[in-house]
């Protein structure tokens, strides 16, 4: 029996086809950019490597500036994650099981907290964490950044903690196991899926956060790599091929990071959806 096309699914192409087009050729502009030379980047912007030069990579990845860069990024956004994480489960595990006055109240706040932009923040911000000496330290950037993710984690995981039956709670609570038992073996296990979705936005937006480390981090030895990126092009602003080099190099680890869990992320946000 043959498929019958709606007048959307035309449209549907079409939107999709422009998604990717935005996104995916830059992306393929910049990495292809990379094995270029100046020259040929000046005769023709947009075209293929010919002959391919891998000397901008070369010189970006034997770059000790570069990993020290890396370093940085790998740091903040690991502390990022595991306090994004670790406190937004025990906040949506309070939010999801048990019954107080102002629940409702307290998850609206959080929920209002994805539309508080960073930058209305910024110089309050800044100036707490000039007061708290933690400018210029890994956790003036990350702290305020697991603040931010608190929102969407909670977002994602009240509604997939609430989801799991009260029968296993009542299960575990005959068989010896507290609150925080229940929470550690059985809800923590359960929500897996759910944690792993927060843990991959919560890594992957620290990790090309700008405007946060900007204001933290001023010794060039402390950069993100979004930073360093941003010095990199001020250092070298007329070679354009190693800068369109150093751009991909640094975009590499999230894209490959983000696509290999993506259906990690489809498959919590999914569950959260149906909780």
């Amino acid at each position: 029996m043959k498929r019958r096309l709606s007048l959307g699914t035309p449209f549907t192409y079409l939107v999709v086809l422009f998604v990717i087009g935005v996104t995916v050729v830059p992306l393929l502009f910049t990495v292809l950019g990379g094995f270029r030379t100046n020259a040929q980047i000046n005769n023709e912007p947009v075209g293929w490597p010919s002959p391919w030069n891998l000397g901008n990579y070369t010189d970006v990845l034997s770059s000790d500036v570069f990993w020290q860069a890396m370093g940085n990024s790998t740091l903040i956004s690991v502390i990022t994650t595991a306090l994004a994480v670790g406190v937004g489960s025990m906040a949506a595990f309070a939010l999801s099981r048990y019954t107080f006055a102002g629940r409702e109240s307290l998850y609206t706040l959080f929920t209002l907290g994805l539309l508080f932009p960073l930058t209305a923040a910024a110089l309050p911000l800044y100036l707490l964490l000039r007061e708290l000496d933690l400018l210029e330290n890994p956790l003036g950037v990350a702290l305020p950044q697991a603040a931010f993710a608190l929102p969407i984690t909670i977002v994602i995981l009240r509604p997939f903690m609430a989801a799991i039956p009260g029968e296993l709670e009542d299960a575990a609570a005959m068989d010896g196991a507290g609150r925080l038992g229940f929470f550690w073996r059985i809800l923590i296990p359960l929500s897996r899926p759910a944690l792993t979705t927060v843990a991959i936005l919560a890594f992957v937006t620290s990790w090309n956060a700008y405007l946060l480390p900007l204001l933290v981090l001023s010794d060039p030895a402390n950069f993100t790599l979004p930073l360093g990126v941003a010095a990199f092009q001020s250092q070298f602003s007329q070679d354009t091929a190693r800068i369109l080099a150093y751009t991909a190099a640094s975009m590499i680890p999230a894209i490959g990071f983000f696509v290999f869990a993506e259906r990690h992320i489809v498959g919590g946000l999914t569950g959260s959806v149906k909780g």
